[in-house]
Order: C-alpha cells, then structure tokens, then sequence
C-alpha cells in the first residue's frame, strides 16, 4: 500500500509568502492545499509546484472553512501542517478607518485564524502531532498612526495563537508565529520602492525556510514566536 504523503495546507497562498510556503513544503515531501478566496487565481502557483492543489475559500465565513477543510481531508488527508498566511488590513489612522474596514481586518485575520484552527486541531488531537503556524506582523506588537484596523487584528491573532500554544503544546500540537518585520518582496512593492536594493526587502523564501524549520522542531526545543526581518532593517 503506498503510503500517503504529509499534507500542508496554506491558507492565504498568494504571490510572496504564500507562494514560497507552498513550494517548500511541496519541495519538502508534502502535498500542498492552496487557499484564496477566488481559487482559480492560484493557477499559475498550483501549476508550478508538484503535488499543490488550489481550493476556494473565505477564511472569514464559517461555511467556507468548513467545507474546503473536509474536501482536503477527503482528498489529500489529515492534515499535517496548517499554514496561515492570509491577511487583510487597510492602513489609515483612527479618524480615517471606517467600522468596516475594522471589522473586515479582524474576520481575515483573528476570526480566519481561529475558523482554519478549529478545523485541523481535532485530527491532529487524534494523533498526537501537528503543526499550526501564523504569518505575523510586527504591528501586532504596536499599533502605528496609520494600522488603526491592521494592528488591533494582529494582536487578535497574536495572542490567539498564544493561547492556543499554552492549551496545544501539551496535546502535542506545535503552534507558532512568525513576526514579519520588513516590507514584502513582492512586484507592487517593488514598483512602490524602485530604488531601493534586494536586502531591503524580506525574501519569501527565506519566510518559507524559517516556516520549514519550525515546522519540524524537535518537540523537546519548540519555539512559539521568531521574528523574520532582513539584515538591515532598523528595529
């Protein structure tokens, strides 16, 4: 009998992070579920790494998660790692942000985290293993003048996912953040910031690497929170 492969599931697998998430996992052995809202986006992505498939979902609507999660678990398998990296903020000061935008900043990001959680951590009770990582920010740890909706919501998920750490860890349940500090390389950041130079920017890969890394943590030294920033950057 061939014996299944891990599955991963990145949700929010866009260009960027989600991508390189993708790919090393898929590069790692894994079968790979993508998630976005509009499935037929990720065609190109899917197409280019062996093993990913792309599934429809709004990470803010209960009904979504819930039915994208059976059909991976129909298809591909329980799953091993669940990936969130989706994220949703508009940045505007607190005069500016309309009730909304905040509360459409929390569904994707707090509420999102908890729905794609709830949907994995029953199995991997079942098991006695399983990884959930979040893709974080530094905002989550201070609020800007203009991250009045984006700030809150991390901090939502931030210390969500501390909790969660505390009440899984125990279950043998890895749950982890990776504080993004830096902006994105990404083709619209590059076209914002034309001059500046390639260790500006955060590289996705290496994101992806240090997803890797924790993901497969000996249970004896796990990490909850690292903070990924390029060499450069003031903090």
């Amino acid at each position: 009998m061939k014996q299944r492969k891990p599955v991963a599931v990145v949700a929010g697998a866009g260009p960027g992070n989600g991508a390189a998430l993708a790919r090393r996992f898929a590069d790692g052995g894994y079968a790979v579920a993508l998630l976005a809202r509009d499935g037929a986006k990720l065609a190109d992505v899917t197409r280019q790494i062996d093993g990913a498939v792309a599934y429809a979902c709004d990470v803010s609507d209960p009904a979504s998660v819930g039915t994208v999660f059976d059909t991976i678990a129909a298809e591909l398998g329980a799953v091993d790692v669940l990936l969130f990296n989706a994220g949703s903020g508009v940045f505007k000061s607190v005069e500016e942000i309309t009730p909304a935008e905040f509360e459409a900043a929390w569904r994707v990001n707090a509420y999102g985290s908890l729905l794609c959680s709830q949907a994995v951590i029953p199995s991997m009770q079942a098991r006695g293993s399983g990884t959930i990582l979040f893709t974080g920010a530094t905002a989550s740890l201070r609020g800007g003048t203009r991250t009045a909706a984006f700030a809150p919501a991390k901090a939502a998920q931030r210390s969500l996912a501390e909790s969660m750490a505390r009440t899984l860890w125990p279950a043998g349940i890895h749950v982890g953040l990776m504080i993004v500090d830096g902006v994105v390389d990404l083709p619209e950041t590059r076209r914002a910031m034309p001059d500046k130079e390639d260790d500006f920017f955060v590289d996705p890969a290496g994101l992806a690497e240090t997803a890797w890394f924790l993901a497969h943590q000996d249970r004896r030294a796990w990490s909850f929170e690292v903070e990924v920033r390029p060499f450069g950057e003031s903090w």
